[in-house]
């Protein structure tokens, strides 16, 4: 197992702190070079970007949100006074049989860019605050959460489990595992998935204060809509949850999108 620190405290004027920053790089060798690996990447403040690359090692490269630390430490700053500490921001990796976890220190926002060999994968990418998710040219199994902040993926080979609260999900597929479920949720912010021609899955789609919109020739089922009634104190209540059940090219796999304030777009590459 190796472990690889990664800490960065530089005291010297922002301008140059900045630019040192954005060189820092850690590389990450394989256990196995070239066959499937698994990458967990979690964050609570910051962005993170995942790119396929050519090459046989992961290579993270971070930089401080210098700007909205700036912001942050201003409302903390007492009236009359001056700051004299230096920044510095610590990123961790540990890798173990082709298992790669990486995180930052807590309490300082961070952005992070992280190159990854084209080999079939298993993603696992999340963070909380402050920062939107994107990957692009990757291949495997990606399943990628964020809080507040959207998730864009383009250029994906294989499937993808992606959720939100605050932001759109915008995914693009080269193609697909033909074999697997796969699901997409937020609660503000659109779903606007791009798929290859020959999709084939059973959908599942809700849009509580939206639109639903397809290139694609769907089959639709007949559902009834799930009712619950409550009452309690003299109130009554009644929710009407309602699903549009559907089948692309005689059924497949459940493909589930679900946004409460957005519109749901599931596009046919052309």
């Amino acid at each position: 197992m190796k472990a690889i620190n990664f800490l960065s405290v530089l005291a010297v004027a922002m301008l140059l702190t900045a630019r040192l920053w954005a060189q820092d790089q850690l590389v990450v060798p394989l256990s196995e070079p070239g066959k499937p690996y698994k990458l967990n990447v979690g964050l609570i403040d910051g962005s993170i970007t995942v790119i396929g690359y050519e090459g046989k090692s992961i290579v993270v490269e971070g930089q401080l949100d210098e700007k909205r630390k700036e912001r942050d430490k201003e409302k903390e700053k007492p009236a009359g006074m001056h700051r004299l500490n230096s920044s510095g921001m610590d990123i961790s990796a540990q890798e173990n049989n082709n298992q790669v976890t990486i995180h930052s220190s807590i309490g300082k926002p961070v952005n992070l860019t992280i190159k990854v060999p084209k080999t079939t994968a298993t993603f696992q990418i999340s963070t909380v605050n402050g920062g939107d998710i994107t990957g692009s040219n990757l291949d495997g199994q990606l399943e990628v959460t964020n809080v507040n902040g959207s998730i864009k993926l383009t250029d994906i080979t294989g499937s993808v489990v992606a959720t939100t609260v605050n932001g759109p999900v915008i995914v693009t597929f080269r193609s697909i595992d033909p074999k697997a479920a796969m699901a997409f949720s937020t609660l503000n912010g659109k779903i606007d998935v791009t798929f290859p021609a020959n999709l084939k899955a059973n959908v599942k789609l809700k849009s509580d204060h939206g639109d639903i919109f397809t290139d694609f020739d769907v089959v639709t089922d007949q559902h009834k809509p799930n009712v619950t009634r409550t009452s309690k104190d003299g109130m009554y209540g009644l929710k009407v949850d309602e699903w549009v059940y559907g089948k692309i090219a005689g059924g497949g796999p459940e493909l589930m999108m679900k946004t409460t304030f957005g519109g749901v777009y599931i596009r046919k590459a052309k």
